[in-house]
């Protein structure tokens, strides 16, 4: 009979990186540290690029919009890796509404389209929790974690090996 035996990582959560807001370059050194800690968990190619875009805006929302210190955690369980982003407001933010996928038509350009009707979309604000609910497939939120704390979420599949 054998025992499985579980790896130190299994169901642990770990740190990857903590900065204020005077931390210089601590958004930016947050993402890279994201990077290097999902690949040791082994994700790369688009996977990685998409988590960490979608948890570059957790990390852009939480510096805007909250107090510091920041943290970033990254937790492994059974399917998923979770991360998380705490910050010091224990307020939950509005979420948007999120309809259902439209089926893609290109814009033509007499209808006010084209690369200005483009820019024009991606200058606006709010687009942050739209991007990260695309890129989780739904799989991120906010939880509360004390009277003075919150923190941000997405789950990502573990990457196939």
């Amino acid at each position: 009979m054998s025992a499985r035996r579980s790896t130190p990582d299994e169901n642990a959560t770990h740190v990857v990186w903590r900065w204020t807001s005077c931390t210089p370059e601590g958004p930016a050194r947050a993402r890279a540290a994201l990077r290097c800690a999902l690949d040791r968990l082994g994700y790369d190619g688009e996977v990685m690029s998409d988590a960490v875009l979608a948890v570059s805006e957790l990390i852009a929302n939480a510096t805007e919009h909250a107090v510091g210190p920041y943290e970033m955690r990254v937790r492994r369980t059974t399917g998923a890796v979770i991360c998380e982003i705490e910050d010091h407001d224990p307020r939950i933010p509005t979420m948007p509404d999120f309809p259902a996928a439209a089926p893609f038509t290109p814009v033509e350009e007499d209808r006010g389209g084209g690369l200005d009707a483009l820019v024009a979309l991606l200058s606006e604000r709010g687009r942050g929790f739209h991007i990260v609910h695309e890129l989780s497939h739904g799989a991120w939120g906010f939880t509360r974690r004390s009277a003075a704390t919150k923190f941000s979420w997405l789950a990502l599949p573990l990457p196939v090996r």
